[in-house]
C-alpha cells in the first residue's frame, strides 16, 4: 500500500534523515585502507545505541535474504554493490566502498547510501560512481509534483546509458515511512510519463547503482551480498527524499556536515 506523508509527519521524519546523514558521513570519514569491515559494523552499532535509534537491518529477513541480516550497515566492496554482509576483511589501497543504511528515530525511518575509494583511485572507478551520484540527482529533481514515477526511473536510465552503463531492474527505490521498504517500487529504468503519479507527501528512498559492465548479479555464499556476474564493479547512490508541492526535500542530505 502506498502511503501519504503529512507536512507534520514529513517534519517528524527529518530526525531519522539526519541521524543516517551523520553516520554516513561520520563512518566515510573514518574509513580508510586498513579499516575492518566489521569495525565499520561495530561503530554504525555504537551510534546507533548512542543516538536511541533502532536498527532497520539487524532482524531484518526478507524473502531474497537467507537468513536475518545480523548486522547494522550494509558494507559493499568492489565488485558487490548491493547488500554487502560485514565479515572480516580490511580494506586495502584503490577498494572502491560503498556503505548502506538505515535507521529509525522516533518510529521514522530513513535510508542512504554513498560510494568512495579508499586510498588509491583508479579513473573508471571514480567514473562509476561519478554516474551513480549523477543519476541521483536527476532522480531527485524529477521527483516533484505531477511526475510519474516513470519519470524518475527515466531520469537516471538517462544518466547511466549516455556513460555506456547497461541497468538491472531488480532492486532499485522504494517508500519509505514507518518502515524501511514499502510501495512504490521505483525501478532505475523506465518510461516517462509512466506509474504512479507523485503526490504531495510521497517519500521515497531513491537508489541508482551501476556495474561498470554487466547488469547481472550474482548472490554470495552468505545469502546477502550480491556482486556483479563478471567481476567488474559498482557504485551505489541513495537518499530519502520527499515530494511535496514546494519541491522534493531530501532528508538525508549530508551537505549540512560539509560533504555530499
Amino acid at each position: 500500500m502506498i502511503e501519504l506523508r503529512t507536512p507534520a509527519e514529513i517534519e517528524q521524519m527529518r530526525p531519522a534523515g539526519r541521524f543516517v546523514a551523520e553516520v554516513l558521513a561520520t563512518l566515510r570519514d573514518e574509513t580508510t585502507v586498513g579499516t575492518n569491515l566489521l569495525a565499520i559494523d561495530r561503530r554504525a552499532h555504537d551510534m546507533i545505541r548512542r543516538a536511541g535509534a533502532e536498527s532497520c537491518y539487524i532482524d531484518y529477513h526478507p524473502s531474497f535474504g537467507a537468513s536475518p541480516f545480523g548486522k547494522v550497515i550494509c558494507t559493499s566492496v568492489n565488485d558487490a554493490v548491493l547488500h554487502g554482509l560485514p565479515h572480516d576483511y580490511a580494506l586495502r589501497d584503490g577498494d572502491l566502498v560503498t556503505l548502506d543504511f538505515a535507521a529509525s528515530v522516533d518510529g521514522w525511518v530513513a535510508d542512504s547510501a554513498v560510494s568512495f575509494v579508499v586510498g588509491t583511485p583508479r579513473d573508471e572507478d571514480l567514473a562509476l560512481i561519478d554516474t551513480s551520484e549523477r543519476a541521483l540527482a536527476a532522480a531527485i529533481d524529477a521527483a516533484v509534483v505531477g511526475n510519474r514515477i516513470g519519470d524518475i526511473s527515466h531520469a537516471i536510465s538517462q544518466i547511466a546509458r549516455a556513460d555506456g552503463y547497461s541497468i538491472n531492474t531488480d532492486f532499485g527505490g522504494h517508500g519509505v515511512g514507518r518502515t524501511m521498504h514499502g510501495d512504490p517500487h521505483v525501478a532505475n529504468d523506465g518510461k516517462p510519463g509512466r506509474g504512479y503519479p507523485l503526490r504531495d507527501g510521497l517519500v521515497l528512498a531513491l537508489e541508482p547503482w551501476f556495474l561498470r559492465t554487466t547488469d547481472e548479479l550474482v548472490t554470495d555464499p552468505d545469502g546477502w551480498t550480491l556482486r556483479s556476474v563478471d567481476g567488474s564493479r559498482g557504485s551505489h547512490s541513495e537518499h530519502t527524499v520527499a515530494i511535496t508541492t514546494d519541491g522534493p526535500i531530501v532528508l538525508t542530505d549530508r551537505s549540512f556536515l560539509g560533504v555530499h
